[in-house]
């Protein structure tokens, strides 16, 4: 028994499923499509066994692309959820056959309250086709089970065609990236472009020391701050200059070192900082790796420090630069 033939034999029959599928494409997709586009509601997903499982899917994708939707499982509907169908929504039922009990059971009542409904089934003549307002085919000419028996190339058909349906509609509604990053605040996407500065940036107990102060203080600062940097500030209280455990190894080095010198004596002057804190944060990661700095100074208009900006907050924080 060569099983990579029966896997790469599942992907064929499912693949030639979906090919067919897109050439039967007719004016029921774009009817499926304005039907969504004019519901000012919710559209909710409905369906049974595998049916149910796929259609849970489709709502999320629906939802997290924009259009606002949810699952509602047939027999839950029947014992009350019902009501959580509105008259401003539209249901989106899915069924192979199109007379799974559970769901044929409430369409009289989805018709009852005059709620658009989009049918998902092989049957046009079934009880799900024949309630429905828009048809869509989904039918296959086999399953992959060698049975011919368990729900394969069925499902994934389905699954492909909310896909499209939610693509489709994501291109009608003209949905962009940050669109969909506002949805997904937790994701890569949204940590990019909607994270900044002043949402990672510590502000409190920072290592700032003034221009007179020893090396020695200076390092005691450093070790307590646990930045590996100490910031330097002039009498105005405005950033001069910054001594990094780097500086500090360099200095270690020069003839005539002394740690009652003061601090600023082996400082980087005129170090780099920034002063929006609304710079995004994938964008503050891009200047850091640049410049191949660990430390980002924040400060005002007024060159006094606000904050500081760590690599490892933002790599933390799961932030990767544009």
């Amino acid at each position: 028994m060569d099983l990579i033939k029966i896997a790469q034999k599942t992907f064929h029959i499912e693949a030639d499923a979906l090919h067919k599928a897109a050439e039967r494409l007719d004016g029921n997709f774009l009817e499926a499509i304005e039907l969504i586009m004019d519901t000012k509601g919710k559209l909710i997903i409905t369906g049974v066994g595998k049916s149910g499982l796929v259609g849970a899917k489709m709502a999320a994708t629906f939802a997290s692309t924009g259009t606002s939707s949810f699952f509602l499982h047939p027999t839950e509907a029947l014992h009350g959820d019902l009501g959580m169908i509105g008259k401003e929504d539209a249901l989106l039922a899915i069924s192979s056959s199109g007379e799974s009990e559970e769901l044929t059971k409430i369409l009289p009542h989805i018709k009852r309250f005059d709620i658009p409904l989009i049918g998902l089934t092989s049957q046009k003549k079934s009880s799900l086709g024949r309630y429905a307002d828009v048809f869509l085919d989904i039918s296959v000419e086999k399953e992959a089970c060698p049975l011919n028996t368990a729900p394969t190339t069925s499902t994934t058909l389905t699954m492909a065609l909310g896909d499209a349906l939610a693509i489709a509609l994501m291109e009608k509604r003209g949905f962009q990236k940050e669109d969909f990053a506002s949805f997904h605040p937790g994701g890569s996407l949204g940590k990019k472009l909607f994270i900044r500065i002043k949402d990672l940036m510590r502000t409190k107990e920072l290592p700032i020391i003034s221009e007179d102060t020893t090396l020695k203080e200076a390092v005691v600062n450093m070790s307590e701050g646990k930045l590996g940097t100490v910031l330097i500030v002039d009498k105005e209280e405005k950033f001069t200059a910054l001594l990094s455990d780097g500086d500090l190894r360099r200095a270690l080095m020069q003839e005539g070192f002394s740690m009652d010198h003061l601090a600023i004596t082996y400082a980087s002057k005129n170090p780099k900082s920034y002063h929006n804190t609304e710079l995004l944060a994938s964008e503050a990661l891009e200047i850091i790796e640049n410049d191949r700095i660990q430390l980002l100074p924040i400060t005002n208009t007024d060159k006094k420090i606000i904050g500081v900006l760590h690599i490892h907050d933002l790599i933390n924080a799961g932030i990767k630069s544009t």
